[in-house]
C-alpha cells in the first residue's frame, strides 16, 4: 500500500483577517484554527504532519510542539511553491502527499480517510475534494469535460461569464501522488511572485493522467477560514457540534443560543448548564453539577455534585459537592476538597482548602493552605504581598477565623484555634489558642450627650 504524508499550509499571513496575528493562529473553539487541522490528520490516521510555516513561523512551531514537524517557505509564494518545499523535506519513502489548509478547522477525520482510500483505489495522479455552492464567487471553478472528467481549475478572476455561473469548487484539500509532482511544481508560472498548485491539474491532464474527485455535500466542514465574518461562522458550526455531543451525552443545556462551550470541554451526564455560561478550554466538569448562569470556566476540573453561580473559576481544581457563588473568583491554582462552601463576593489564588470549609462572604484568601472544617468569617484578609515577594498562610483544622480578620503572611494559625474578628494576626496562633490584635473598648458615659450639646449651642445664632 502507498505511504501518504500529511501536509498543512499555514504560511500564509491572512491579510484579508486585518490581523498582526498570523491567520492560522486565530482561535475557534478554544484552540488555534491550525491546531483542529493537526487533529483531524492525526484521527484519520495518518500520523504526525508536517506544516508548512512561513509568517510568525515560530509562534506557529510554539502552538503545535510535538504536535508537527515543521518546514520553512522561505518566501511566501504561493501554495504551488509550499508544496514544492514540502515535497523536498519528506522522508523518500512516501508516495503521496495529502495537501490540506491550516485555515480549514471543521474539516472531520472521515473527509481525510475517504480521500486517501479513493484516491488509492483510483490510481489516479491526483484525487480533489470538491463542493457545489449556491454562490460560488471568490472560488475557483473544477472544470470537466463531456465525459465528467476534470480537466483544469479556474480561478475567479480569469473566469469568463459561463465558468463563473459554475457551482462545484475547489476546496484546495487533495492528495497528489509524488512522483513527477517535484518538477511539474517546479515548473509553474508566477502570477504577481506566485505559483499556484490548482495549475498542476491542467498540467496532469496534459500528460494523460488522470485527476479524480470526492464531491463533499456539507460545505461548511470544507470552508476555509479568511475573513472574520468567516471565522464567526466556524464558531458558530463547532459550537453547534459541541453542543450537540453533550446533550447526546445526557447533559441538560438550557438554552444552547447563549451557552458557550469549547471544543475539547468534558461534562458529564445529568450535569444542568444555566444561559450566559462560557466554559472554555480542557475544562472536565462531573456529574450532576449545576453549572451558571453568567458563569466563566476555565481549564479546570470539576467534581461531581459542584454547584457554581455567577462566578469565575481558573485553573482551578474543585472537589465533589463544592458550592461557589454568586459572585465569586476563583484564580489560578486554587484547589477546594470535597464539601467547601465558597459563598459571595470571596476571591481565592493559589489557595488549598481542605473538607468541608466554609467561607461565606467577602473574603481574599491567597498562598495559603487551609485546612478542613474551618470557619472563615466575612470581610476575612490574607495579608500575602507585601510590596516585594509573597508569603505563605497555613490555616489548622477547625480554626475559626472572625470577621473582618487581617492575617499577615507569613504567619501559620493552628489547628483548633480561633482569631477573634477585628484583629491583625501578624504572628503564629498555636493551636486551641485564642488570638485577640485589636485596641481595647473603652465606653465613656455621657460622652455623646455632651457633644450633641455642644453642638446645639455651636449652631444656635
Amino acid at each position: 500500500m502507498a505511504k501518504t504524508a500529511a501536509v498543512i499550509l499555514a504560511a500564509g499571513r491572512g491579510t484579508r483577517m486585518r490581523s498582526g496575528l498570523a491567520k492560522a493562529l486565530h482561535g475557534l473553539g478554544g484552540q488555534p484554527l491550525v491546531m483542529h487541522v493537526v487533529k483531524a490528520v492525526e484521527e484519520a490516521g495518518l500520523g504526525t504532519p508536517w506544516v508548512v510555516i512561513g509568517y510568525q513561523g515560530d509562534r506557529v512551531e510554539e502552538a503545535l510542539e510535538g504536535r508537527a514537524l515543521f518546514i520553512q517557505q522561505p518566501e511566501l509564494a504561493g501554495t504551488g511553491n509550499a508544496v514544492y518545499q514540502a515535497l523536498g523535506a519528506l522522508p523518500s519513502d512516501v508516495d503521496e502527499v495529502l495537501v490540506t489548509y491550516g485555515d480549514c478547522p471543521l474539516v472531520p477525520p472521515a473527509l481525510f480517510q475517504t480521500l486517501v482510500q479513493q484516491h488509492q483505489a483510483s490510481g489516479a495522479a491526483a484525487t480533489l475534494v470538491t463542493t457545489r455552492l449556491d454562490s460560488p464567487t471568490g472560488y475557483g471553478r473544477i472544470i470537466r469535460n463531456l465525459e465528467g472528467r476534470v480537466v483544469g481549475i479556474v480561478e475567479e478572476r480569469e473566469a469568463d461569464e459561463a465558468t463563473r455561473k459554475i457551482t462545484e469548487i475547489n476546496t484546495g484539500i487533495g492528495v497528489w501522488r509524488i512522483n513527477g509532482l517535484r518538477q511539474i511544481l517546479q515548473d509553474l508560472p508566477l502570477h504577481q511572485g506566485e505559483q499556484y498548485l490548482t495549475e498542476a491539474v491542467s498540467v496532469l491532464v496534459a500528460q494523460g493522467e488522470r485527476v479524480e474527485t470526492v464531491v463533499w455535500d456539507d460545505w461548511r466542514e470544507v470552508m476555509g477560514i479568511n475573513t472574520r465574518r468567516e471565522l464567526a461562522e466556524a464558531e458558530r458550526v463547532l459550537r453547534r457540534r459541541t453542543i450537540d455531543r453533550l446533550l447526546d451525552a445526557g447533559v441538560t443545556i438550557i438554552d444552547p443560543d447563549t451557552t458557550y462551550i469549547d471544543a475539547e470541554v468534558e461534562i458529564g451526564q445529568d450535569t444542568v448548564i444555566y444561559p450566559m455560561t462560557f466554559i472554555q478550554g480542557r475544562t472536565k466538569i462531573g456529574r450532576d453539577c449545576q453549572i451558571g448562569p453568567m458563569t466563566t470556566i476555565r481549564s479546570s476540573r470539576l467534581g461531581d455534585g459542584v454547584w457554581v453561580d455567577r462566578s469565575v473559576v481558573e485553573q482551578s481544581a474543585l472537589g465533589s459537592k463544592v458550592r461557589v457563588g454568586p459572585f465569586s473568583h476563583l484564580r489560578p491554582g486554587t484547589s477546594l476538597d470535597r464539601d467547601v462552601k465558597i459563598g459571595n463576593f470571596v476571591e481565592l489564588k493559589n489557595t488549598r482548602v481542605g473538607i468541608g470549609t466554609k467561607m461565606g462572604h467577602h473574603s481574599y484568601l491567597g498562598d495559603a493552605t487551609i485546612g478542613g472544617r474551618v470557619n472563615i468569617g466575612a470581610g476575612t484578609v490574607i495579608v500575602n504581598y507585601d510590596g516585594v515577594a509573597k508569603h505563605p498562610t497555613f490555616i489548622g483544622d477547625e480554626a475559626f477565623i472572625g470577621c473582618n480578620a487581617n492575617l499577615v503572611a507569613p504567619v501559620e494559625i493552628g489547628a483548633g484555634a480561633y482569631v477573634a474578628a477585628g484583629s491583625t494576626v501578624t504572628q503564629n496562633v498555636p493551636a486551641d489558642a485564642l488570638a485577640i490584635a485589636r485596641a481595647r473598648q473603652e465606653n465613656k458615659p455621657g460622652w455623646a450627650a455632651k457633644r450633641h450639646k455642644d453642638s446645639d449651642r455651636a449652631h444656635k445664632p
